[in-house]
This record gives C-alpha cells, structure tokens and sequence, in this order.
C-alpha cells in the first residue's frame, strides 16, 4: 500500500513538475536593495501582463489515451507586499477518468520582482485523499538566497523550517518563469542548465538538457511550430531519471507547447490547447 501511495504522489508531483515547466508554461524596472536577488534575476524578453497558457492533459493507460483533465496558466504584473511584482497562477483539474486513477486538483501561486526573482510561492494540492498546503518566503541576506519554509501536512500538522543557501533557488512557478527567458542561441545538443527548486520539504538536485530542435504538429489544433526540445532530470537515489521532456516555441516567447512526462506507471501528455495575451509574434508557427 505504501509503494502504492508513493507512485501517486510521484504522478502528482510530476504532473505539476510539467506543467509548471510546464508544468513546463511565466519586467518593467525596479530597484531592490538586496544585491543576491538581482544575482538571482534574469531580464525578462518573454511574456507580457495578462497572458494565458491553456493545455488539455493526457494519460496513458495499458496502450489506450485519455484526455484527463485542463490546466491553466495566467501571468500579471502587479503588486507584492507595496512593491510591483509578477503574480503567476496555476491550476491544474483532473476529470472523472483521472480521478480513477489519481484524484489531482491543485493551484500554485508564485510572486516574483519584475527581474524575476523569487519572493513567495504558495501551492494547494489535493493529491488523491491527501490535501496539503507548502509556502515559501523568499530573502536574500549577504549576498545569500534564505528560504522560511512551511507545510500543512494531510494531518493537518504545521511545520516550519529555514534554510540558507550560498546559490539561488527557485520554485516550481518560478522556474517556468525563468526558463522561459533562457537562450538556445550557442547551445548544443547534451547541454545543460542547473535548475535547483525546493518545495517546503527539500530542495531538488535538477536540471534541464538540451536536446535539439523539431518540428511539432499539435493534432488537436492543427498548429505546427518550431520548436526546442528540453528534458528535465532529477538525481534521486544515486540515479538520473528524466522526468519531462518538452517542446518550446523557437522564437521570443518560449511557450512550450508540448510536454511528455515519464510516470511510474503510465506516460502523460500536456499539448497547449489556447494562448492569448502573448508578448511576441508567434514566428515558430510554421503555416
């Protein structure tokens, strides 16, 4: 039962993983008095306020494929605690035929300073019976990132911890915001991008690897795109496993378009479905 449980969990965390980066999926000027959050930052070239990414979800299941569910990503410049910041939302809903598998209903929230640092990121999950809530504050004290971690566990207990580090660290929300802003120009195939993320349980030794360039027909929409082609991996146990594989857009706006996801017992998909409010002209959209 419990190796049970943890395959779900796995699936939950994956999914979401995807999406986020999926789940893979989000500047104007600010001055901050803190010199490790601009260390931390990166410009932003790709989204603008008041964009959405839509994506219709996919499980496979013994060699047949199910649509299981939607998910929806929105990006707005705002305000956080008086000051302007990026506020990303993402929220994730399985259907009936996930929910025989694997009840998934979740909603991430992320802030960041317009240069995209990390400040606050929330996430609600209902992951089969277990409901859980984890939160993370982000400061940067002496050129360092410090996280103030809590959870609500499926008991309903609190738990808090800090936790320092010499390097930046990111969410799941703020790495897609990050991401997204990434050049492929140089790149070679085999390349790759430490991406260290935490939840407020541990922090996560991850990465992303170049793989290249395709083309890709979304079949529901009929829209083709040229794309780069990225895994993400995570050391656990001693071993490399890829997670996600995903497609982004080869052009200014990097929305990914395409994610494939390596479960412990089954493959999920992720296919954009919609997008609105996108910063640039879509130049990968092969007509």
């Amino acid at each position: 039962m419990k190796n049970g449980n943890e395959k779900r969990q796995r699936f939950g965390l994956r999914a979401r993983l995807a999406v986020g980066l999926v789940v893979f999926a989000l500047q104007c000027s600010w001055l901050t008095n803190n010199a490790a959050a601009q260390q931390c930052g990166i410009e932003n070239t790709a989204f603008n306020s008041g964009e959405q990414l839509v994506y219709n979800l996919h499980f496979n299941w013994k060699f047949v494929w199910f649509k299981v569910g939607q998910a929806t990503m929105s990006t707005e410049l705002t305000t956080y605690e008086g000051k302007r910041a990026w506020r990303s939302s993402l929220v994730t809903g399985g259907n009936k035929k996930l929910d025989k598998f694997f009840t998934m209903r979740d909603t991430l929230l992320s802030y960041c300073s317009p240069d995209l640092s990390p400040l606050y990121y929330r996430k609600g999950a209902r992951e089969g019976k277990r409901y859980y809530v984890d939160e993370l504050w982000y400061t940067y004290p002496n050129n360092t990132c410090k996280l103030r971690m809590h959870r609500i566990n499926a008991h309903g207990e609190e738990q808090w911890k800090d936790a320092q580090y010499k390097d930046c660290i990111y969410d799941m929300m703020s790495i897609f915001l990050r991401a997204r802003n990434f050049s492929a120009d140089g790149m070679k195939e085999g390349d790759k991008i430490p991406m260290p993320i935490s939840d407020a349980k541990r922090l996560s030794n991850s990465w992303l690897q170049f793989r290249g360039h395709e083309t890709f027909k979304i079949d529901e929409t009929k829209e083709k795109f040229r794309c780069l082609v990225f895994s993400f991996y995570e050391r656990e146990n001693g071993k490399n496993r890829e997670l996600i594989r995903f497609y982004i857009t080869n052009d200014k706006n990097h929305i990914p378009v395409r994610l494939d996801m390596n479960l412990n017992f089954g493959t999920a998909k992720a296919y954009l479905k919609s997008y609105k409010g996108v910063r640039s002209e879509m130049t990968s959209k092969v007509q």
